[in-house]
């Protein structure tokens, strides 16, 4: 069933069509940002720094990135998106300007440090826009795009960025994107004007030093899972003694036991989003190292899961009746079915081919997996205000966007970490790979198992 045409007004009407392209391009950068600097980032290092400092773009930007996620969502809960959505952009674009006009690598981190920032904020902001501006029945639709926005720039991204750096500068990989920042807030600024505050809000008190602590234990995760040493593993122990405390204050009550609701949504969201991003992360070691495979070969089965997400994400977006829990619980299964492929392909005598219609699996379970999550995320912060509890949902969906992007960074760090673990400890990448790949599988079947969890309510046809 195509879209409804009340569906494709909400999105593409006079009404509508500026700010859900203006969302789009405001994810599109950060996604794009993201990609690229990677591909760039050995060449920045080479003129800035020492190949030892070559991790610290990357915490310097994940660790402010979780302070903007948890601040941003406090102050859309408690100032509305409007103004959030004028000035994580501009943040975000400033880090970009500091960053492409650096000539020092003390420069380069406060670059890195202002787009973490911005990102964070940004990020949360437009799950509140999309929360106030778009019908529920809608919403599935517009998720669908918006995993479009970022599976696009990691296809395109890496390739742009390294034809950018040979062809001119690494600076213009972060110069180029300050135009098209600009452009962005201009289209969202009309939807962005009728937007008021909510009529109320929770008092959450110790935001900010548990945002601060929460994002010391994410960079020392990340720096740790690099650093496969005795040092290393120190970082590892306490940053997660001080992760652990500043996450209950970060998340709802009763998401580590996956409570009914979004409890649920936000653990799934972490469950999803570690198993996939941390197979991606090390399937092209597995292709390379064990099996003799070229970078550029190793990165199609990446490819093949990139458009199998963009393609089941805009296939759930047109089918606004289905159930969302049930959704998620077969895109769990299919994350869960692509990993498990992948021990057949993990071992010196796997058949490495097997990786890309695995992976393509994969994919399609993280397309309709993570764009059902964002849905269940809005439906369920209106369903946790009741009366006498927790006031508006527009009061909620700040802490709760929020929440749901700590899990995904956290998850991320925690088992890309634990990959790099495996490998200095392991025998060869073959065991160490094929052990990681055990775990993740039952992360991702566990996200299957508490997938009903996720809706005390359906989602409205």
């Amino acid at each position: 069933m195509l879209w409804s045409m009340s569906v494709r007004e909400d999105l593409f009407g006079r009404s509508r069509r500026s700010v859900t392209v203006g969302i789009l391009l405001l994810i599109s950068l950060i996604a794009f940002e993201q990609m690229g600097v990677g591909t760039a980032m050995p060449a920045v290092v080479a003129d800035l720094a020492r190949v030892e400092d070559y991790a610290w773009p990357f915490v310097a930007f994940i660790a402010t990135t979780v302070v903007g996620t948890v601040l941003g969502g406090r102050w859309c809960d408690v100032r509305g998106p409007r103004l959030a959505l004028l000035v994580a952009p501009a943040v975000f674009g400033a880090g970009l300007l500091v960053a492409g006009t650096a000539d020092t690598f003390a420069q380069l981190l406060v670059g890195r440090l202002l787009q973490g920032l911005g990102a964070g904020a940004q990020g949360v902001a437009v799950y509140v826009l999309i929360a106030q501006v778009y019908a529920e029945r809608s919403r599935p639709a517009v998720f669908g795009l918006v995993s479009s926005a970022w599976v696009v720039p990691s296809l395109v991204g890496p390739p742009v960025a390294g034809v950018v750096t040979e062809q001119l500068s690494w600076h213009w990989v972060f110069l180029g994107l300050l135009p098209l920042v600009a452009v962005a807030v201009l289209l969202v600024l009309p939807a962005v004007r009728g937007l008021t505050p909510p009529a109320e809000s929770l008092p959450r008190r110790g935001l900010v030093p548990a945002a601060v602590a929460a994002a010391l234990g994410v960079a020392g995760l990340s720096w740790a899972g690099q650093h496969t040493d005795v040092p290393g593993a120190v970082t590892a122990v306490v940053s997660l003694a001080v992760l652990v405390p500043a996450l209950r204050r970060l998340v709802p009550p009763g998401t580590f036991a996956a409570r009914r609701g979004i409890a649920a949504v936000v653990a799934g969201r972490g469950l999803i989003a570690g198993a996939f991003f941390t197979t991606t992360a090390f399937l092209p070691l597995m292709l390379t190292a064990t099996h003799g495979w070229s970078l550029s070969a190793a990165g199609v089965p990446l490819i093949a899961g990139s458009l199998g997400w963009s393609s089941a994400a805009a296939w759930q977006g047109r089918r606004p009746e289905l159930s969302r829990p049930r959704l998620l619980r077969i895109g769990m299964l299919g994350v869960a079915a692509g990993a498990a492929g992948l021990l057949l392909v993990a071992p010196a005598w796997g058949v490495a081919w097997l990786a890309l219609p695995f992976w393509l699996v994969a994919g399609v379970g993280m397309g309709l997996g993570f764009s059902s999550l964002s849905a269940l995320l809005l439906a369920e912060s209106a369903a946790a205000s009741t009366v006498g509890s927790a006031g508006s949902a527009s009061a909620q969906v700040g802490y709760h966007s929020s929440a749901a992007q700590l899990a995904d960074q956290l998850a991320q760090a925690t088992f890309v970490g634990l990959g790099g673990a495996l490998l200095a400890l392991l025998t060869t990448p073959a065991v160490a790979l094929t052990v990681l790949l055990v775990v993740l599988v039952a992360m991702a079947l566990c996200g299957a198992w508490i997938a009903p969890r996720t809706g005390s309510r359906e989602v409205v046809a």
